[in-house]
């Protein structure tokens, strides 16, 4: 019986068991095991190698690096345990002070959960305000909400005074938070005071044939005018596979299925977007499942910015302009969506002697025209080029396929050049060819009329002889 493994709606899997609940779908994360870190973690001697926005956390963190610098210049260890008493003063005096100033305790944000609303890994971040702080109206709460992104492959982090964030995760990999509460205000002498920092890790469960995977996802916008999705069917394929693709944007508000799916060939299996159906400068998120005679493909997720994956057309009317010793490359913008200001090129250029030798040069331009000087020597040069989209629209993007060469001087066949004819060559060229045309054709229709003056004559003298054979007869008889 084939299991069919539809909309890739949640990342979570269900689980009943006690303290350990899973939630699917607008089900909030719950039953983490919070796993408490110190904001003022300091190593007097060597510091610990943790990431550096953790470091950021610590309000000594500049007295630590100072004496971490210092600690260097020290050669004798009398001087380096003075170091590390003045840091234990320091820190002692600075954690009585915010507890003097404060006088209440700052706990960390309560009920820390995860909604999943079916976006394929945009996911909502809630939270409470802590029971010790509810009744405090002198001071601002806020909280400081770490994450680590996969994509990004870095901490992001984000202070804010409401109770809730999105942010995108990847489905396929752990789900790590740190987050806690900052107190500022009349009722800690303006002091700002930092609270414990908690951390929630959470791996999403999905099941699926091991190894049925999609393999080699990738994505191209060609031309700004439609996308194509590629992949291929993962190491293990079970009979009757059968893929299917789900996407999500912030202006669509729940997933869809992929608009046209790419009949499978030697390139993979794909999915074609149109123009309408992109959203740019934003998540793009993509799942793709599938199911089998032997159960359902493992998902596979992704998150992209449609403005990253684009391919212009290619350039077309690539020409050379020569004028004594200049010799200057032009081209025109290519044809399609691609704003012109949008665009960078890439000229390259191969200079073969006539030894037999060549070397090759390329040039990033945002200019459309680049000059060269000439040499009047026997070397031959061709160039082409290819566009991309620049820095200033996108991240990043693919470059176009190169356009056709062109080369000055001619290249030679045999010794000779091969010139282009003039104008009057070819007018002349042209007028011969019209004349013969019509030369042929009068021809043709003198034929013709022969033709029919043959026939009418033969017809007229098949007339004549009968009636000479009639009139011959008639007396006979007669």
């Amino acid at each position: 019986m084939t299991e069919v493994n539809r909309p890739c709606l949640s990342c979570f899997k269900k689980s009943d068991s006690a303290g350990g609940a899973v939630h699917t779908e607008q089900n909030p994360i719950a039953g983490w095991s919070p796993q408490s870190e110190h904001t003022s973690r300091v190593v007097c001697a060597h510091t610990e190698s943790i990431p550096k926005e953790e470091h950021s956390i610590s309000p000594l963190q500049d007295t630590c690096d100072l004496l971490n610098h210092m600690e260097d210049r020290m050669t004798t260890s009398g001087t380096l345990l003075w170091m590390c008493l003045v840091l234990f003063v320091l820190l002692t005096q600075h954690t009585s002070h915010s507890i003097d100033v404060a006088g209440l305790s700052v706990d960390p944000p309560a009920n820390i959960r995860i909604t999943d609303p079916g976006h394929l890994g945009y996911l909502k971040i809630e939270w409470n305000i802590p029971s010790s702080l509810q009744n405090l109206t002198d001071c601002t709460v806020r909280y400081q909400l770490r994450f680590y992104s996969t994509y990004a492959e870095r901490w992001m982090s984000v202070r804010t005074v409401r109770l809730s964030y999105e942010a995108q995760f990847d489905l396929e990999k752990p789900i790590q938070l740190r987050m806690l509460t900052l107190v500022k205000g009349a009722c800690t002498n303006d002091t700002e005071v930092l609270g414990e920092e908690v951390e929630l890790v959470h791996t999403p469960e999905h099941t699926g044939v091991v190894g049925s995977r999609i393999r080699d996802f990738h994505c191209v916008y060609l031309n700004k005018e439609y996308m194509d999705c590629m992949w291929k069917a993962g190491s293990v394929n079970p009979p009757g596979s059968k893929h299917y693709l789900y996407y999500w944007h912030r202006d669509m508000p729940e997933t869809a299925e992929c608009p046209e799916y790419i009949p499978p060939s030697e390139f993979g299996i794909g999915c074609r977007f149109p123009k309408q159906s992109l959203l740019e400068f934003s998540e793009f998120n993509i799942c793709v499942n599938g199911s089998s005679t032997e159960g359902a493909l493992k998902p596979a997720f992704f998150s992209l910015e449609v403005q990253n994956k684009v391919k212009p057309a290619r350039v077309s009317d690539l020409e050379l302009l020569v004028e004594n010793e200049l010799v200057q490359v032009q081209w025109s913008p290519p044809a399609g969506k691609v704003p012109e200001q949008c665009l960078e090129y890439n000229l390259e250029g191969t200079t073969e002697s006539t030894d037999g030798s060549k070397w090759q040069w390329t040039n990033v331009t945002e200019d459309t025209t680049i000059d060269f000087l000439w040499n009047g020597g026997s070397q031959t040069t061709c160039f082409r080029v290819r566009s991309k989209v620049n820095d200033y629209c996108a991240d990043e993007g693919f470059w176009s396929d190169w356009s056709d060469s062109v080369c000055f001087p001619e290249i030679t066949v045999e010794g000779r050049n091969y010139e282009p004819w003039n104008d009057l060559a070819l007018t002349s060229i042209l007028i011969i060819i019209i004349v013969a045309v019509l030369i042929f054709c009068l021809m043709l229709l003198m034929l013709s009329k022969m033709c029919v003056n043959r026939k009418e004559q033969k017809q007229a003298f098949t007339l004549y002889q009968e009636k000479v054979h009639k009139a011959f007869l008639s007396p006979v008889f007669h």
